[in-house]
């Protein structure tokens, strides 16, 4: 199995003000042709910094790419530094020099001298085709490959595609692989390893990799195999055995959404559904809606983060808010029943909480959040607490309600 590193390039992503999604896009396309990234290194713009990066990412791989610093600015210096690794003068390709100056003449502009680098590459490497003036670079050195692409996300995932895909997979041509992704919600990521205990061995073929974010977690299931049925066969026999060991924390496929698979459960079964929101500000009503052909069961939506809007919009009486406060099992249902009743719908969803950072009490501290669901069935309402920030709290609360619902769909 051949082996990639990742050296991404540019004092931009360093200091944060840019987010390095190359890599990403990368090591997820690297994987689907059986080609693991084992490394990933972050450079600034100077020569001897990013010759140290390819020594570094060609000492365990066989394959080294790297974005960022072709265009034509003093700090674009990757063409430099990549000809000083490999020993070798950086030369004039008057045929690339051709294509740049028909580039800014198509333009209708003059070409300005600093764009003459962007014709340059280490002599006996080949140019890669761009669709921006840049061209990226191929080269072996000691038996290994070397890609140099550019930072441009499209112009990146275009030149990788046409470019350097193809001569991957035909390096990596004698293994298939197959990659399936189950999404959980409702256990943490240690509980989910301990329930799959041995099935999460290092060296496993299928290997099973566990990532977490905001609650989500995702399984991926690589399987290895001669050709893609066999691996087909084995990724599918190894997701079957963790629907049957994880049951109904799994909610969905790929990339599935929890708002997805509820809103496709509510379409399926012809439900209708509003919700009445205070301390998630319409976030849950943004995630339904943000599914296509949400209008089939979405019908309404509140926002009432006042206790007045509580009281005016769902029918909340006054009386309860103050006795209980308006962030209690009391209200939340009241909501919930009150949206119920003025949408007409068959579920209603509220919640109301404290979502930070100031605003908590002992008694009812940051992070406390009540979720009512009704129905035709009666109102159930859970006491929550999450924490971590407000943001988190927020979306956290919105996901659980959502994760509610789809298990009283699915009973």
């Amino acid at each position: 199995m051949i082996k990639a590193n990742i050296v991404t390039i540019g004092n931009e992503i360093l200091s944060g003000q840019t987010v390095d999604t190359n890599a990403a896009h990368l090591s997820t396309r690297l994987l689907t042709i059986n080609v693991p990234v084992v490394s990933s290194y972050v450079v600034r713009d100077e020569i001897d910094a990013i010759v140290r990066g390819l020594e570094l990412a060609s000492a365990d791989a066989d394959v080294v790419l790297t974005t960022g610093g072709l265009g034509p600015t003093d700090d674009d210096l990757t063409r430099q530094a990549l000809a000083k690794f490999l020993g070798v003068e950086l030369e004039l390709r008057k045929e690339l020099l051709e294509r740049i100056e028909k580039f800014f003449a198509s333009l209708g502009r003059q070409m300005s001298e600093k764009n003459k680098i962007q014709a340059y590459i280490p002599a006996g490497a080949k140019a890669l085709t761009n669709i921006g003036t840049a061209p990226g670079i191929m080269a072996e050195y000691n038996g290994k490959l070397l890609f140099a692409l550019p930072g441009v996300p499209i112009e990146m995932k275009q030149m990788f595609k046409e470019s350097v895909l193809p001569e991957l997979e035909r390096l990596a041509g004698a293994q298939a692989l197959v990659v399936k992704k189950l999404k959980c919600f409702g256990a943490g990521e240690s509980t989910i390893a301990e329930m799959l205990g041995t099935m999460m061995q290092r060296g496993r073929n299928p290997l099973i990799n566990c990532t977490a974010s905001s609650g989500i977690i995702t399984l991926h299931i690589i399987a290895t195999a001669g050709n893609k049925e066999k691996a087909g066969q084995m990724a599918e026999k190894d997701e079957k055995l963790l629907q049957s060991t994880l049951g109904e924390l799994i909610y969905g496929r790929a990339d599935q959404t929890l708002a997805e698979v509820v809103g496709e459960e509510l379409a399926r079964q012809g439900k209708t559904i509003a919700v009445a929101e205070s301390c998630t500000g319409g976030l849950l009503a943004k995630l339904l809606t943000d599914v296509p052909g949400s209008s089939k069961y979405f019908t309404y939506g509140w926002i009432t983060y006042s206790n007045e809007a509580k009281s005016s919009e769902l029918g909340v009486p006054a009386e309860l808010i103050q006795q209980y406060g308006a962030v209690s099992e009391q209200v939340a249902k009241a909501m919930a029943v009150g949206a119920r009743k003025k949408a007409g719908t068959d579920y209603a969803i509220s919640i109301t909480g404290i979502a930070g950072p100031t605003g908590g009490t002992e008694q009812k501290p940051v992070g406390l959040v009540y979720i009512s669901v009704d129905s035709e069935n009666g109102c159930d309402t859970q006491r929550c607490f999450f924490y971590h920030g407000r943001q988190f709290i927020r979306l956290r609360a919105a996901q659980t309600v959502l994760n509610i619902l789809r298990l009283k769909l699915i009973d």
